[in-house]
């Protein structure tokens, strides 16, 4: 969870820069630095799909932080989110990764649908059943995604409008504990959205996500970080800058911007709950399972799915409703209704 900042050394076109530093035209200086950097942010996140950095990458993450005055570039690190879960399928992103959940009642984690997959893509997702996934609670470090901290899964459900007509749609799963878990001052739920729980909504408003994503130097944080994230109006196609398979942003999803220093969400941290404090009440509430977590310092949204939208499904879900039970309670009401005629 953090911005990318990487130096690279080339021959630079000797005219051009000189020819921009004689009409002393910043504003083409900047532009020119930044493509330079996008390129080098591209190539690196192509190549880069392991867990841990070369000696090299580390190298050019200290010239860089040298290069830097701002002590944090890439979120805070917290001591305990206390709803935060960890979904885990493998410590290597090309057998699945590791992302985020959201503990939200003693037997309940919410998170992106995707997490239960080794590919992502639509694609790689058809015909397959969701995988059984380790979760862990109560920790901040990576290290401690321990036996001690692990809790029994008994069941996954993945929503059934999942991946419907892109990678995006209805990024949403719940997984069941096999036993209650016992709240704590490092585990507790956080509620889901209710009436006038709509700060998602407001552009500029912020919200806290937290997650354990690729950092500065390409690989996972080893300690959970957060983000304060402003709302921003995203509806319609993604505009990507580089990436190709972005979402189709509907009334069902809404998205952050960067933070004040650029950082933001990215690869790993999808799953994790968008938080808002409602000052009206005092409440805090999940608005949000972070899907779209590609951002990084390439696209400039995160996008989220929308728990209030999805919210019939989550309480049937929760409920055990199957088409059994929904048929006899209709048929048990029907008949109190026929009884007062």
């Amino acid at each position: 969870m953090q911005v990318y900042y990487v130096w690279f050394t080339c021959k630079p076109n000797i005219r051009g820069i000189d020819y921009i530093y004689k009409r002393q035209n910043l504003r083409k200086i900047k532009t020119f630095i930044m493509r330079w950097l996008s390129v080098a942010v591209l190539l690196l996140g192509t190549l880069t799909f392991l867990t841990d950095a070369s000696p090299a990458l580390e190298r050019v993450g200290e010239h860089v932080s040298a290069l830097r005055s701002r002590r944090m570039v890439g979120g805070s690190l917290t001591a305990s989110v206390p709803w935060q879960a960890m979904v885990y399928l493998s410590e290597n992103i090309l057998d699945g990764g590791f992302a985020g959940g959201a503990l939200i009642a003693e037997r309940w984690v919410l998170t992106a649908g995707r997490n239960l997959f080794v590919g992502k893509s639509k694609i790689q997702t058809r015909g397959q059943e969701p995988l059984i996934p380790k979760v862990y609670l109560g920790i901040s470090k990576r290290a401690d995604a321990t036996a001690s901290t692990e809790v029994a899964v008994e069941k996954v459900f993945l929503h059934p409008g999942f991946q419907n007509t892109s990678d995006w749609d209805n990024d949403l799963a719940l997984i069941k504990l096999k036993e209650p878990v016992k709240f704590s001052k490092s585990i507790l739920p956080i509620p889901l959205p209710e009436t006038g729980d709509n700060l998602e909504e407001r552009d500029g408003e912020r919200g806290i996500v937290a997650g354990w994503g690729w950092g500065r130097l390409l690989t996972p944080a080893p300690v959970l970080k957060f983000l304060s994230l402003p709302v921003k109006s995203c509806k319609g196609n993604y505009q990507a800058r580089v990436l190709e398979s972005t979402p189709n942003i509907d009334d069902k999803q809404f998205c952050t911007g960067s933070g004040r220093y650029l950082e933001n969400v990215c690869f790993g941290d999808a799953g994790g709950a968008i938080a808002f404090l409602n000052t009206k009440t005092n409440a805090v509430y999940a608005a949000g399972i972070l899907s779209f977590d590609k951002a990084c310092s390439v696209e400039e949204h995160a996008v989220y799915t929308k728990i209030s939208a999805h919210l019939p499904w989550i309480h049937s879900v929760m409920r055990g409703d199957s088409q059994d039970i929904a048929s006899q309670r209709s048929s048990a009401i029907r008949h109190m209704f026929s009884q007062q005629l």
